[in-house]
């Protein structure tokens, strides 16, 4: 018994040594920048004064311990689904609930996809910005050391971010070992380098007590409200703490954040305002000022590699709900390649990485400054936040059984401190801000555009299509010959027969003598149990109808899944076994369903699709692709 319970613990450390190098890189860096913005930013600077110094430190510690502590490690967590955390987990796990509770209206449902949808979108938006301003933020410490090096800070960031994104095609197997050390590194450099300040004017602490914060507000409304704006930039990485719930799991995540990296930030954050409570001018860079000059270049360096592993966080993340937004049918298929054989979450999707690093090159040359940076950051972020508090308030009711009092009393506070950092955050939108808004529109843009256009395909396609029950009825009528070995067609209707099946008995003119109509279905749940993978329905004449099923982090590996349709009955083997898969040219139309911009729109991503084949990984040598155009 003691042996497991010391196994336990072991891995329980593990795990959260792991998390510090993926979850908290984010809100760990935020020092960097988030306290000096706010007096000395581009965004409506606070007048540095010691009553505002502890007023805005109030501010920061309470909204942290709500917002972080409170909603995210202690609640927000616990909304899981089946282990996976983020927004399109949570998105299909209140929709999986709605299909058996009580939300019956279909305009609810699609209401609640679109929010999803939005919120992933503003993941994104805040996601490009991300890796721009923590790099950027890091370097600039060079400028501390020697104002000579200011010419070269741009581009050296540049360099940095280039490299990162070059090398993802690696994986982060290797360097991902080194994560974890680096970032208990990082975390205890910034709680030394706060105590060290906080020891010479202890008064500091004073900030603790909620009531200066009060007081703040109080004195400088309009001030107060601006500077939660800048203040919010304390709590950005919060997202990803449920974002990647499913790699380590809630209880080394919150182990983490309790016992190192809140305290670390929160004694750094003071020990910054200890430094500019006796030295207002320390302002222009706390951060590093606060280090001994001896310290300064290590500092930088310590600090960059800090900045890279958050980055790696953000993109990792954009690869897996990317991936996710795939397997639910709101992305068109792109090329997923494995880095790691042991690790599934593992993955680096090449059309997602260079679009994320030409942005953040956009960036960095448009802004040119972390501080300038920091006016656009935050305000996608605290959409997202406000659309996880909602949907976490329909999961209490329906997963957790709370009370409509409980949950409206407990999240309906929840969603006031996060409709009041988007206000706060909305004034940001013309000095910047309208770039994450604007990448996030564009993004929710393709996602609601592909998930339209593939329903009016869908629904072009059944319009002439022939039922399968007439199909088996009129099997022997139909003159075919009959040819040997087994014929899949992929299909999304099991109950019409595919165009790839009547294209093929049209010009043919044969059949197979075993045809196997599959359809794969991916589900609201992170992964399916081999066991339940496949349902086989056998009919007339040899004809099977097939479901295989798949979670939304899974890959759709089809020749793996159909092994197990023996134990149903059906033995298909694979070197006499063909797949039939139907080519569609999309014609767009005016006077359509759909906006013919959106049409067009749909039309380009539709073409440029990575193929169904790769997709679901079917041997290319087994694979018959039949065409046919659509007028949409």
């Amino acid at each position: 018994m003691y042996t497991d319970d010391n196994t336990d613990k072991s891995r329980l450390t593990a795990l959260s040594l792991a998390a510090l190098g993926v979850v908290y890189g984010d809100i760990g860096t935020s020092p960097l920048y988030a306290f000096k913005e706010v007096f000395a930013g581009a965004h409506h600077p606070v007048p540095v004064t010691p009553d505002n110094v502890l007023g805005v430190l109030s501010m920061i510690f309470w909204a942290v311990m709500i917002v972080v502590s409170l909603k995210y490690v202690v609640l927000i967590l616990r909304a899981d689904n089946h282990g996976e955390g983020g927004i399109m987990a949570l998105m299909a796990l209140v929709l999986a609930r709605a299909q058996s509770g009580d939300i019956k209206n279909s305009s609810v449902k699609n209401k609640i996809m679109l929010l999803g949808l939005f919120g992933a979108a503003l993941f994104y938006g805040d996601g490009v910005i991300t890796p721009a301003i923590s790099v950027l933020s890091a370097v600039e410490g060079i400028e501390i050391v020697t104002p000579t090096f200011k010419p070269y800070v741009i581009p050296l960031t540049l360099g940095i971010l280039i490299a990162l994104f070059a090398v993802q095609k690696r994986g982060t197997a290797q360097i991902g070992k080194l994560f974890g050390p680096i970032m208990v590194f990082w975390f205890a450099s910034l709680a030394a380098m706060g105590v060290l300040q906080i020891i010479q004017t202890p008064e500091v602490l004073n900030a603790i007590w909620p009531g200066y914060a009060l007081h703040f507000f109080l004195a400088h409304p309009l001030m107060g409200f601006l500077a939660m704006g800048t203040a919010f930039l304390t709590l950005t990485g919060a997202e990803a703490l449920y974002a990647d719930m499913g790699h380590f799991g809630r209880e080394p995540i919150r182990l983490a954040w309790f016992a190192l990296v809140l305290p670390a930030l929160m004694v750094n954050y003071f020990g910054q305002g200890a430094l500019v409570l006796r030295d207002d001018a320390a302002i222009q860079n706390p951060f590093y000022l606060m280090a001994p000059d001896w310290a300064l270049i290590p500092l930088v360096a310590l600090a960059t590699a800090a900045t890279v592993i958050a980055s790696q966080a953000v993109i990792s993340g954009a690869y897996s709900m990317t991936r996710q937004a795939m397997q639910l049918g709101y992305s068109p298929r792109m090329e997923v390649q494995h880095t790691s054989s042991r690790e599934m979450g593992q993955i680096y999707l090449p059309a997602i990485n260079w679009a994320l690093l030409a942005s953040i090159i956009v960036l960095v040359l448009t802004f040119k400054s972390s501080s300038n940076l920091a006016s656009a950051y935050g305000i996608a972020v605290t959409g997202t936040m406000v659309i996880t508090t909602l949907f976490a308030y329909l999961v209490a009711r329906s997963e957790w059984g709370w009370s409509k009092w409980r949950a409206s009393l407990v999240f309906g506070a929840l969603m006031l401190v996060d409709l009041a950092f988007l206000s706060a955050n909305m004034l940001k939108i013309h000095d910047g801000g309208w770039f994450p808004l604007l990448f996030g529109l564009g993004v929710f843009t393709l996602l609601t555009t592909w998930k339209r256009g593939r329903r009016l395909l869908s629904t072009r396609l059944e319009s002439g299509a022939m039922p399968l029950q007439a199909f088996v009825d009129m099997y022997e009528q139909m003159g075919a010959s009959i040819v040997p070995r087994t014929a899949v067609f992929m299909t999304t209707r099991l109950d019409q027969v595919p165009h790839a099946l009547l294209h093929n008995l049209k010009h043919n003119m044969v059949l197979h003598e075993r045809i196997v109509l599959m359809t794969v279905s991916v589900l609201p749940v992170p992964r399916v149990q081999n066991s339940q993978r496949v349902l086989v329905e056998s009919m007339a004449h040899h004809v099977y109808k097939v479901k295989l099923f798949f979670g939304f982090m899974e890959d759709p590996d089809v020749p793996a899944a159909l092994e197990w349709c023996a134990e149903q009955g059906l033995q298909l083997e694979p070197m006499e076994t063909s797949f039939f898969l139907g080519r569609e040219t999309l014609l767009p139309k005016l006077g359509s369903d759909m906006a013919f911009w959106r049409e067009k729109l749909f039309v380009a991503m539709f073409r440029n699709a990575g193929s169904a084949a790769t997709y679901f990984k079917l041997p290319p040598n087994r694979v018959v692709e039949l065409g046919t155009q659509v007028v949409l």
